[in-house]
């Protein structure tokens, strides 16, 4: 293995040279005690930057297995090394000299959720992180100067402050590990005791700002209190005994006057799917993993979904069971996407009264008088909202603020009033009785199942011209050959690291699993356990070489972006 000195004396050789003499880097060079690969060099100093792995063995590294044995633990320390890296390249790097990205070193960026990265690898063997350098160009010629101290006099100290156990904050690592433990511990406790969430006393559930996820000032909020109805105790491994609101399974709504914190409560759950870290406010806002955010979203493609349970008797006879469309309206789109997650297994829909069609969700008793029911072809969402528990064990968790017909089928009606919430099932149940709804229930008295849909290859095509173009371009859009993929409305997506891995997975399928006979949901869960059992590595494309910027997304957003897909095809 070539050496630190042979490194300095390769670059120091092309220094004032073309570029691309940059490549001449390429292998594993033996820094001291931790190696340096140089898996991928950039040909410009405006392209993307070179990918860049240290790997430092356990011997020397010496973090307690105890901390990593098991998955949470695992992905928690990664999430903590990837965090302290990043402070350290603030602390340490001089950043730009250069010629566009010129001096930069960066690695995946994290935000206030704990998720499956692959910017750094632990193991019993070794600890791994990965990142991208800016390698320095003055136009286009390599500054071999400042390469070698960016190598050899930056990066060493970001690596003894990031990958030695003994030299890094201790107390916070364990910290870190022992909240992801206790968040996993109250998911379990979820599925065990047929609730669907729980929201902790004392969490800040405002964010700063709609561009902000950080948490609202405590001076400027009101920390969430249960209603005593709804509260429960639990003894959780490291923190202790904890208080707070459980939602049981079923039919919930949230009601409440305008601004009063209804929809900041529903964001709440629905971030509640992932962790998150201390401070965040959210930290003990558990959510049932397979949790769907459902809404209207006009415009939107939809391939050969089964929508009848929802739409039917369509004018010139269109065929509800295999419902296609280049443009859905409002109404068939929320069919949609609940069919479409019910078809990847979800066990609870969260919906906002704000971004739903007001005609999927409710058709009053005026309106059913005037517009006949074979003259209409939705069965709006109140007269299914109970059958999907019933027959399907499918909960919701809805906003409501304009239709009390909702409390006929409500099994439990919280109310936020000034940011406080209230038990109010009682109440709702009495004014149900007393203000009798004048509608009459549509839509029969079961519902059909979401049917599978099989993948086939000729709706795939990652060709852009003569390359293979797969990438993501912002949070919500994913190219894909020639088409974007519009995930705006997928409101789960949290990191542009998931949508990076959402269309490498795309394209993982496309190359090992699309066959014309698997499913959508089969596709999916068979590319979720080779990354269980291998790793997101193998999502990197081209040519197998590790790649520091993917984050595990769920398969309930790999789904959304599949059926998002305009080139979509299925049978």
């Amino acid at each position: 293995m070539l050496t630190q000195q042979d490194f300095e004396k390769k670059v120091y050789g092309i220094d004032g040279k073309s570029y691309k003499a940059y490549k001449d880097m390429a292998g594993v060079y033996q820094f001291g005690v931790f190696e340096v690969y140089c898996d991928y060099i950039q040909g410009d100093p405006f392209a993307s930057p070179s990918r860049i792995r240290v790997r430092l063995p356990q011997k020397t590294a010496k973090f307690p297995f105890l901390l990593f044995e098991n998955k949470v633990g695992k992905i928690a320390v990664e999430d903590f090394l990837t965090r302290r890296f990043a402070q350290c390249i603030r602390q340490f790097v001089k950043g730009n000299r250069g010629t566009g990205k010129s001096g930069m070193i960066a690695i995946d960026k994290c935000g206030q959720e704990i998720l499956e990265r692959s910017s750094v690898l632990i193991n019993q063997a070794f600890v791994e992180v990965r990142f991208v350098m800016g390698l320095p160009a003055q136009g286009r010629r390599v500054l071999g100067k400042h390469a070698v101290e960016m190598f050899c006099n930056e990066l060493p100290h970001i690596i003894n402050q990031t990958l030695f156990y003994e030299r890094i904050d201790q107390e916070a690592l364990q910290q870190h590990v022992a909240l992801a433990e206790d968040q996993h511990y109250i998911r379990c406790y979820l599925e065990t005791n047929n609730l669907v969430a729980f929201v902790a006393n004392g969490s800040i559930l405002p964010r700063q700002s709609g561009v902000s996820d950080r948490p609202l000032e405590y001076s400027k909020t009101i920390p969430f209190e249960s209603p005593p109805d709804m509260r429960i105790e639990m003894t959780l491994p490291h923190y202790g005994v904890i208080k707070g609101m459980a939602i049981k399974e079923g039919v919930t709504l949230i009601v409440g006057g305008g601004y009063h914190g209804k929809s900041t409560l529903l964001k709440a759950l629905e971030r509640g799917v992932y962790d998150h870290i201390k401070g965040d406010g959210r930290e003990y806002v558990i959510t049932v993993n397979d949790a769907v955010k459902i809404r209207a979203e006009d415009g939107r493609r939809v391939e050969k979904v089964d929508i009848s349970p929802f739409i039917n008797n369509l004018p010139y006879g269109r065929d509800t069971s295999r419902f296609s469309t280049d443009d859905a309206s409002g109404s068939t789109s929320q069919a949609t996407n609940i069919m479409e997650a019910i078809e990847v297994g979800t066990h609870l829909l969260l919906l906002d009264e704000d971004t739903s069609a007001t005609n999927f969700m409710i058709r009053d008793a005026r309106m059913q008088r005037l517009v006949a029911k074979d003259k209409e072809p939705i069965t709006p969402f109140i007269d299914r909202v109970k059958q999907l528990y019933n027959h399907m064990g499918i909960s919701t968790v809805l906003v409501v603020g304009g239709s009390g017909d909702y409390f006929d089928v409500a099994d439990s009606v919280v109310m936020l009033d000034e940011y406080r919430l209230y038990e109010v099932s009682e109440q709702a149940e009495k004014i149900a009785s007393q203000f009798t709804s004048l509608r009459y229930p549509e839509g029969g008295q079961t519902i059909s199942t979401a049917k599978e849909r099989i993948l086939l290859r000729q709706g795939f095509d990652p060709q852009k011209g003569r390359k293979i173009k797969v990438d993501a371009k912002g949070l919500y859009h994913i190219l894909f050959g020639d088409e974007s993929i519009d995930l705006q409305s997928v409101e789960q997506m949290i990191d542009i690291s998931q949508t990076r891995a959402i269309g490498a997975f795309i394209y993982y399928c496309l190359r090992h699993i699309i066959d014309g006979d698997k499913s959508l949901n089969e596709t999916i869960d068979i590319g979720i356990k080779k990354i269980e059992e291998q790793g997101l590595d193998i999502l990197s494309p081209f040519n197998n070489q590790p790649y520091g910027d993917f984050a595990k997304p769920r398969k309930y957003e790999i789904a959304a972006a599949i059926n998002r897909l305009r080139t979509l095809k299925v049978k």
